[in-house]
């Protein structure tokens, strides 16, 4: 009986201790922390360290987070407080079988006090953190000291002590613990393929500093974040000057100070840190000496649509718009002895029309930007289906008002022009409609802001801006609209009036024959020379039919005297009377690899994005790169010339402008050893402005 007494005894024993070595083992198993520390001397603060039990063998590596929960408005700093506060730090220099921490860093708010702004955090808040581990299969201490700032109106310096004792390969992963660290790391800023620093220049003569971003997908409401990588550059304070957004670039400038002497942050490492609509990036990027040209503008959309109301006014008297407000100045005219009523009707329609046309560009465009296609201004002038179309009807509204035709409908009770005053409103709209889309190649400096701004923006902005645009240049129209007595006051009609249309006639088939010389960028000369032969038999026919024989011998003899007479004479007399345009510079093919290379030869680089299609291309090309002191400067050996055509679709130029915010042409920029990004001219080029950017990116080796 005693036997079985003590065996049950041992039984019930080593039962008994079973147990309790298997919940002794469960308990060293749980994921391990420090559980809250506070200091009784400062309560609004609590802070615990937890390890999440989540472990790599083969990196020596484990995950944990710092949590610190604030009160009420205290709060503590990000890695660089800004320019007041102290970062929360940690000595781990007595803790053993750890050789080091990776501190994440949660994208901070923007705290200000009495004209002092700082970075950091509120509430509660949670640091993850990489442990380094020596040796995996031996215990680990963590004997140390959070030091912690916390601040309202006074600023507290805290000191936690952080121990704990552990096995890792004992460490079990808890749920909880986990979701709680997943979180924290959504929150902390990470690298990301869509996004790219194109540019980081530092001019220390101004201690400014510039960042370029590129985002393929977009922006929307971006923040910027710029601090230095290393301890010599922690405690520099970048003051954000402005934050300027240009299709999917942004260009962010800061002031850069320091109170422990003189700021130096050539070939330096910067963290760049983005905030965007559900994106957070962190890229790092070193700093290169370079111009920072100017301040951002700070552009807000009124002033937006105050450039864009501007510069479609302009665009009323750029030669591509000329010929067609002739065709409505007759209507202006033949307006006298008409009701104020249909004459406010007439221009209402034309007006509608440019609206229409500005609205089908920004839906087209759309389109294009939505499917993820090349999006521009002017890209409709790279389709020969489109200049085609175009020598077509300035040919027939040209013809039209010399009298050759009469276009109708085809009901043949409305005429295209209305001329006559009567009651059709459609040819009054086809007009605005055809003014519009001539418009484009001749665009006003003041449109390339607009529609840069207009194309990197959401739709409602997009098609916002296209209307401001569209009311500019239908605001003479709509003028006439309000105010029909304005027509009325002009001279009435009378012989003077043939005069006036053959001249603007004249023009629009001016405008046929440049729109059929762009067609040589598509179709063999051959053919355009056959079809610039056949309109002239079927002009001259016309002419024939409706004014004799008298007149066909006259304006034939005219026109073909004047064709070959004027050449002839320009060819033999030039020397006299102008300076003849000397021959186009060596352009090489426009690439980002054959920039760089002769930048790091030391040599600058003139960029010309250009088109025969556009005018002010045209204009800039004759009257500053073609003529002395820049075109001899441009011939220098230590100056390379590279040129972008986009008279084509072409994805490689349409990327150059993209990365650098610009949806059209002209663009020039110009690079250097003292500019390796670039320096961006304006639309207009002038002398001064082009001399002055070659000597900056030469570093004044080129004057």
């Amino acid at each position: 009986m005693n036997q079985i007494t003590k065996l049950t005894q041992f039984a019930s024993m080593f039962f008994m201790t079973l147990a309790l070595s298997l919940f002794s083992l469960n308990i060293s198993a749980q994921t391990t922390d420090t559980g809250w520390m506070t200091n009784p001397q400062h309560p609004p603060v609590q802070t615990r360290f937890v390890l999440t039990g989540q472990q790599d063998p083969q990196a020596k590596t484990l995950t944990g987070y710092l949590d610190v929960k604030l009160t009420g408005d205290w709060k503590t700093y990000w890695r660089s407080p800004g320019e007041g506060g102290v970062a929360p730090s940690i000595d781990w220099q007595n803790s053993q079988n750890l050789s080091k921490v990776d501190w994440q860093w949660p994208y901070p708010q923007k705290f200000e006090l009495l004209g002092i702004e700082t970075l950091g955090y509120k509430g509660d808040t949670l640091f993850p953190m990489t442990l380094h581990i020596d040796d995996m299969s031996k215990p680990v201490t963590i004997d140390a000291v959070l030091t912690l700032s916390s601040c309202t109106t006074i600023c507290v310096l805290t000191d936690y002590q952080i121990q704990l004792t552990f096995l890792p390969s004992e460490l079990k992963v808890d749920e909880d613990v986990m979701f709680s660290y997943a979180q924290a790391v959504s929150n902390v800023p990470q690298s990301s393929p869509f996004v790219e620093v194109t540019q980081t220049n530092w001019d220390a003569t101004q201690s400014k500093l510039q960042i370029k971003l590129k985002n393929t997908q977009g922006w929307q409401n971006p923040q910027v974040l710029v601090d230095g990588v290393g301890d010599a550059i922690r405690d520099y304070s970048f003051k954000l000057d402005g934050l300027q957004q240009e299709g999917d670039i942004v260009t962010a400038n800061y002031s850069v100070d320091t109170w422990l002497g003189e700021v130096e942050l050539n070939e330096q490492s910067l963290y760049v840190s983005i905030k965007d609509d559900n994106l957070l990036v962190e890229e790092v990027t070193q700093a290169q000496a370079g111009a920072v040209t100017s301040s951002l503008p700070t552009t807000s959309l009124a002033s937006i649509f105050l450039f864009a109301l501007l510069g479609g006014l302009i665009l009323n008297i750029m030669p591509c718009v000329l010929p067609v407000l002739g065709m409505k100045l007759s209507s202006i005219v033949a307006a006298h002895g008409v009701e104020r009523r249909q004459i406010r009707t007439q221009f209402i329609a034309s007006s509608l029309g440019i609206l229409t046309s500005f609205w089908l560009i920004a839906g087209f465009i759309l389109v294009l930007k939505l499917t993820g296609n090349a999006i521009g201004w002017g890209v409709q002038f790279q389709s020969p289906w489109f200049l085609g179309l175009m020598v077509l009807v300035t040919a027939l509204f040209g013809a039209n008002m010399l009298g050759l035709f009469e276009i109708r409908l085809s009901s043949g009770t409305n005429t295209w022009l209305a001329s006559k005053g009567d009651n059709s409103l459609v040819g009054h709209y086809v007009q605005g409609m055809f003014a519009t889309l001539l418009a484009t190649p001749c665009s006003a400096p003041f449109l390339g802001t607009a529609v840069a701004f207009a194309l990197g923006a959401d739709v409602l902005t997009l098609f916002a801006t296209f209307t401001a645009l569209a009311l500019g240049m239908a605001l003479p129209w709509i003028l006439v609209a309000v105010f029909p007595s304005i027509a009325l006051k002009l001279p009435k009609p009378g012989p003077w009036m043939n005069v006036v249309k053959i001249v603007f006639g004249i023009m629009m088939l001016a405008t046929s024959v440049w729109l059929l010389s762009l067609m040589a960028n598509h179709v063999p000369m051959l053919w355009i020379a056959i079809i610039a032969v056949i309109a002239f038999v079927v002009m001259m026919a016309r002419v024939k039919r409706v004014y004799g024989e008298k007149a066909l011998v006259v304006s034939g003899t005219a026109s073909l005297v004047l064709i070959a007479g004027g050449l002839l004479l320009g060819s033999v007399t030039a020397d006299q009377w102008a300076t003849p345009l000397p021959d186009d510079l060596a352009w090489q093919k426009l690439s980002n690899s054959a920039i760089e290379e002769h930048v790091n030869n030391g040599r600058v680089v003139f960029v010309d994005v250009t088109a025969d299609w556009c005018v002010t291309c045209k204009a800039n090309k004759i009257g500053v790169i073609w003529q002395d002191p820049v075109y001899s400067l441009l011939q220098s050996p230590n100056v390379a010339t590279l040129k972008g055509d986009w008279t084509h679709p072409d994805g490689s130029v349409t990327d150059f402008l993209r990365a650098h915010g610009r949806y059209g042409v002209p663009f020039n920029i110009v690079y250097g050893p003292a500019a390796p990004q670039g320096i961006p001219l304006p639309v207009i080029l002038t002398d001064d402005v082009v001399l002055s950017a070659v000597k900056q990116a030469s570093g004044g080796s080129i004057q």
